[in-house]
């Protein structure tokens, strides 16, 4: 009896002495890295445990941040974004349909049980508390059900839960509340959910059965959301349709971006000055084909009195500068945007989620051209809100691009939608949000922690 007495006494002990230990995870993508960093940032210095299981791609990121890291071991590595070689099959696919269920199958529902292998031997010497990651991490049925530990997905795209007021997620359609649009709506949520997606539905229903999960009846893009103990989801009410169906589980908390560390010497170009109008222009750091986007800005401004500035992400820098020395253009590796954006018109970009948060946050219209990787629904709420335009491609030619940018610029709607829109993103102060959720999870762990010790 005394032995028990001590032994929960000791227990209490260290409930209340150690830090809450987290552990960060991501589907290994820079975009669903990257806005993770700021938060795992945030919450060391708050004093909680945090540390961080991800593809090798991320060590040398997270050794900066001093954040213990855990490399894929079971789960199928992908180096540096490059799907193409991880899964080369997928480059014989021309149709964005059938793409887009290779990658669902593949890229994300069969390595839900590799991850799970790897968080369970992670346990055995870091027993987290919790697990943040971003919300297409395929194991968070897994981790919520099978290891029983909380798990907050973060929304790092936009929202994909289906609704009786949209059309189905995934194929980058713009809601209508007209009848006939609702009816419509409503037929394609059953071909998408029925025929469209119902081979990775049938594979994800297999892999849940084998694992003892229960998901039936839930709809393949809503599986991780309702499985998630929350969503915090990056972005505002204002930059997302509504929905009268909305999860109670899912908080919107402003604009969650990576961490920046602010250089001593901010970027600055004399020739800002001597344009009347600038155009800023990327496709990332994952898109390498520089011929998609960045060509055709630059062809259809040679020889105009625009000034373009163009972040390259490393890729082709030098062979762009030599093809197109055009004094109107500037083109750099990496710029930071917070130090370009406040001097730019408009912004062009094949439309990366972190990337338009930045330009709604610099209150800049856009023009916006990208389809894969979930481009095409971030692209469509851009057109949809008349923030910018929506070239629905992402191979834009350069007189599109032309026509456009000239139409953001004359048309005051787009800046006037944008400012608006910023304002709202301003009322949120996200890393404190998150910190408040997170908390109030944590205590409610540890109460049931501790009337399983009294009990």
């Amino acid at each position: 009896m005394r032995t028990g007495i001590i032994n929960t006494m000791v227990t209490k002990e260290i409930l209340a002495a150690q830090p809450k230990r987290i552990l960060f995870a991501n589907f290994p993508a820079d975009g669903h890295f990257n806005p993770l960093t700021g938060l795992a940032v945030y919450l060391k210095e708050l004093g909680y445990d945090v540390r961080w299981y991800t593809s090798v791609t991320y060590t040398e990121k997270l050794r900066k941040l001093n954040i213990p890291h855990y490399r894929f071991i079971k789960a199928k590595e992908v180096i540096n974004n490059n799907f193409d070689e991880a899964f080369p099959e997928r480059t014989k696919l021309n149709n964005n349909i059938k793409k887009l269920v290779h990658d669902i199958i593949h890229a994300f529902i069969l390595r839900a049980p590799e991850y799970y292998e790897d968080m369970l031997e992670i346990r055995k010497t870091f027993p987290f508390d919790m697990v943040i990651c971003d919300c297409a991490f395929s194991a968070i049925p897994f981790i919520k059900e099978k290891i029983n530990v909380p798990v907050v997905a973060v929304g790092v795209m936009p929202l994909n839960a289906t609704s009786r007021d949209l059309p189905p997620s995934g194929l980058g359609l713009t809601p209508s509340d007209s009848f006939f649009g609702r009816r419509k709506q409503a037929l394609l949520r059953f071909v998408a959910s029925k025929i469209l997606f119902a081979k990775p539905d049938k594979v994800m229903q297999q892999l849940f059965t084998k694992y003892g999960i229960h998901a039936k009846g839930i709809n393949l893009f809503d599986v991780f959301i309702r499985k998630s103990t929350v969503v915090l989801q990056s972005g505002t009410p204002g930059f997302e349709y509504k929905r009268s169906d909305l999860g109670k589980n899912i908080h919107f908390i402003g604009a969650l971006l990576p961490l920046t560390i602010r250089e001593e010497k901010r970027w600055y170009n004399s020739k800002i000055m001597e344009y009347d109008k600038i155009v800023l222009v990327t496709q990332g750091t994952v898109e390498k084909d520089t011929s998609k986007l960045l060509v055709p800005t630059l062809e259809a401004f040679r020889n105009t009195n625009r000034l373009v500035i163009v972040t390259t992400g490393g890729t082709g820098t030098q062979a762009l500068r030599k093809k197109y020395p055009d004094d109107n253009f500037i083109i750099e590796d990496f710029i930071p945007f917070n130090d370009v954006m406040p001097y730019a018109d408009v912004y062009i970009t094949n439309g990366g989620y972190g990337g338009v948060m930045l330009g709604i946050q610099n209150k800049l219209p856009m023009v916006v051209a990208g389809v894969h990787e979930g481009k095409n629904e971030i692209n469509a709420r851009v057109g949809y809100f008349k923030i910018g335009i929506n070239l629905r491609t992402e191979t834009p030619v350069p007189s599109q691009i032309r026509e456009s940018v000239e139409q953001v610029l004359h048309d005051n709607t787009y800046a006037a939608n944008v400012k608006m829109l910023c304002a709202e993103f301003s009322q949120y102060n996200t890393h404190k949000l998150c910190a408040q959720h997170i908390e109030k999870i944590l205590n409610s762990q540890s109460i049931l922690q501790k009337q399983l010790i009294y009990n």
